[in-house]
């Protein structure tokens, strides 16, 4: 319990100017902006693409920023058709290694955003 002659220094204090309400309509404001900034920050996530590697370049997957896998290429190099299992592992490598980078730019892109919406955590369909 803690008295106002001794406030309890861990208890945050919220201070409004003028010590009125806070301005509904500049709270709405703001959302509006976070939300159109989101769906900015989205769109440009789903049309850049980024790649990933395997097998010192012999597999190539580009992912768009949101994670859809847009192209796979493969040195006929990594061909061997007695070993398909190991141009398999160097598939999901490189795809893995695209979404990777995906999730790093999603991070860039859409971090700052939702540090503004509170912190990031607990926002659902971000991953982070």
């Amino acid at each position: 319990m803690h008295n106002r002659e001794n406030p309890d220094p861990t208890q945050e204090l919220i201070v409004i100017p003028g010590g009125g309400q806070p301005n509904m309509q500049q709270l709405l404001q703001q959302a509006q902006k976070m939300q159109q900034d989101l769906a900015r920050a989205q769109e440009e996530l789903a049309n850049t693409e980024v790649d990933g590697q395997a097998g010192g370049g012999l597999v190539r997957a580009t992912v768009t920023g949101s994670g859809e896998l847009r192209a796979l290429k493969i040195d006929p190099k990594a061909v061997d058709p007695e070993d398909t299992e190991t141009l398999a592992d160097l598939v999901v490598a490189a795809v893995q290694a695209a979404n990777a980078n995906a999730q790093a730019l999603q991070q860039q892109k859409l971090g700052p955003l939702a540090q503004g919406l509170g912190g990031g955590s607990g926002i659902p369909g971000l991953p982070f």
